[in-house]
């Protein structure tokens, strides 16, 4: 997939909304022990990388360094019909001083506005660094389930429909 059609999936209007929504992504990545992992993660989109931030020595961020081939999920609850955006790329890891403005800023999607300021202040004197995970798609696909599904499930609705063809054309011969 080239970057001009990942950039046109990222740009359609249900994207959008999910990747600026408080709901987090679902991060998969492959573990040091060659074991397949999913965390729920917030995020924030900066128009062209998703951005995730997390303490230095989580295990993420070894899997990460040995292997930075990850997939993200960002999808609706509570919402027919579905809507999914995945996203596959890799993975930069960066330790930086102090807790970035972007993270805190990004926080306020899903820290309520009443316990922000508390919020904030926890996490600035908690953390002394913090590690960066940054991913540039190279791949993406919207499932809004009515103009995308799922490619399996696309084929199968095809073969359904010639098979059906066959049983009618049998029938009349």
């Amino acid at each position: 997939m080239d970057r001009r059609d990942v950039a046109e999936v990222l740009a359609k209007p249900i994207s959008r909304k999910l990747l600026g929504s408080s709901i987090p992504a679902r991060l998969a990545y492959v573990g040091v022990d060659g074991a397949p992992r999913a965390i729920p993660i917030g995020f924030w989109w900066t128009g062209e990388q998703v951005v995730m931030a997390t303490v230095p020595k989580s295990a993420k961020v070894r899997a990460l360094r040995r292997n930075p081939r990850v997939a993200l999920t960002i999808d609706t609850q509570d919402e027919w019909p579905p809507r999914v955006l995945l996203i596959r790329g890799a993975a930069r890891v960066e330790l930086v001083d102090g807790v970035p403005d972007s993270y805190v800023e990004a926080s306020r999607k899903v820290v309520p506005a009443e316990h922000f300021a508390g919020w904030e202040q926890g996490v600035r004197s908690l953390y002394d660094q913090m590690v960066l995970i940054t991913v540039e798609p190279d791949w993406a696909k919207l499932l809004d389930f009515e103009t995308t599904i799922p490619r399996a499930v696309e084929d199968l609705m095809v073969e359904r429909r010639v098979a059906g063809r066959r049983t009618v054309g049998d029938q009349h011969g």
